[in-house]
C-alpha cells in the first residue's frame, strides 16, 4: 500500500484512532512510516508478521 492510499484511509478515521497497514519490505516499509511521521501522524508500531510482510500501526 502506498502512502497515498494510507493517507486516504487516515482521512476517514477520527483523531486518536489507529490504522493498521500491511506493507512489504523495501520501499513501502521505508516510505510509509517515514512520511506518516513527517505529516504529524504517530507510528505506534512496526511488526514483522510473516516473512517480508510488516504490520504498521499509525495513529491519527
Amino acid at each position: 500500500m502506498t502512502f497515498v492510499k494510507t493517507k486516504l484511509a487516515l482521512e476517514k478515521i477520527s483523531k486518536g484512532d489507529c490504522l493498521e497497514v500491511l506493507l512489504t519490505r523495501g520501499e513501502p516499509l521505508d516510505n510509509v512510516p517515514k512520511t506518516a511521521a513527517e505529516q504529524g501522524y504517530i507510528v505506534k508500531s512496526i511488526d514483522n508478521v510473516e516473512n517480508d510482510i510488516f504490520r504498521v500501526i499509525i495513529e491519527k
